[in-house]
């Protein structure tokens, strides 16, 4: 009886491949699912995007609790920011986009206030001189004329039969100094530059607009108000609707009131502001007004 060879498999080795393929199915399963990758006490500064506004919210509300600014500060160093300060501004700006809850944004313009304030404010350099004295010129010597005995006097022993008479180089034209420009320095006091009655039908009646620049006209967000009235008191923050300004905040007063608002850590207390009355073709109606506020 004749046998046949037996024919080769046809499978071949895809079985090993297809072995390789389930094995690595299994352990993704297994690693991110089963048994994933835990990060415990990781650096702030390798956070994403979503946990480091939630860090910043909680050193915020932090230090409204406690007041302690030195360790706010020494917190927001870990996330490593080369500005803290506008992160804060920046977070407080998207999170009013979103509508996030109102007390999260105050306490992040708080610590954003709080932060501005302890500053330190730049020196300004000395006042420079009128006349400034200049170096004495290289190789300027004295020449002597000689005496009356037709030899020249010495430097040292000048003769007693004749003076010497000095001659000195004319001196160079001295270089212009750079002028110092004052720049606004952080934590300056703001100064009220302009105060405006608005008579506008449109807008909701009392309405008190403030602006807030520094000196050099910019905008300034995050900055604390303080208005009072007989019996009351309110704070309140520029910046919170972006839509009209980095540096706007408004207030609706009530007609008939008097308030006295000032600017935190320092400016012109402002009183007797209230309401005024406006006319538009003989129908009354109560206005608003417009203020300013400069840092100088």
């Amino acid at each position: 009886m004749i046998e046949r060879p037996e024919s080769p498999r046809r499978g071949g080795h895809w079985y090993l491949l297809t072995g390789l393929l389930i094995g690595l199915a299994l352990g993704l399963v297994y690693a991110w699912k089963i048994s994933p990758v835990r990060y415990v006490d990781t650096d702030p500064a390798a956070l994403r995007a979503d946990f480091k506004d939630q860090y910043r919210l909680t050193i915020a509300s932090a230090y409204l609790a406690t007041g302690n600014l030195a360790r706010a500060q020494a917190r927001l160093a870990l996330l490593q920011e080369s500005d803290p300060l506008q992160a804060i501004n920046d977070q407080a700006q998207r999170w009013l986009g979103q509508g996030k809850p109102a007390q999260e944004r105050e306490a992040l313009l708080a610590l954003a206030s709080a932060l501005r304030q302890s500053q330190p404010a730049a020196v300004s350099s000395p006042s420079l001189p009128n006349e400034p004295s200049l170096p004495a010129q290289p190789g300027a010597t004295d020449s002597l004329t000689p005496s009356a005995s037709g030899r020249a006097s010495s430097a040292q022993t000048p003769s007693p039969s004749a003076t010497p008479t000095r001659t000195r180089l004319p001196p160079a034209s001295p270089t212009p100094r750079p002028t110092h420009t004052p720049t606004p320095t952080p934590g300056a006091p703001f100064r009220l530059s302009s105060h405006q009655t608005i008579c506008d039908p449109a807008l909701p009646e009392g309405l008190l607009q403030i602006e807030v620049r520094d000196g050099s006209g910019k905008a300034i967000a995050g900055v604390e108000i303080v208005i009072t009235w007989q019996g009351g008191e309110e704070h309140f923050f520029t910046g919170l609707k972006p839509e009209m300004g980095n540096g706007y905040a408004d207030y609706q007063m009530t007609p008939g009131v008097l308030y006295a608002l000032r600017l935190l850590p320092a400016s012109t207390l402002v009183t007797d502001l209230s309401a005024p009355s406006c006319n538009d073709q003989g129908t009354e109606y109560w206005g608003g007004l417009r203020l300013i506020f400069e840092q100088r």
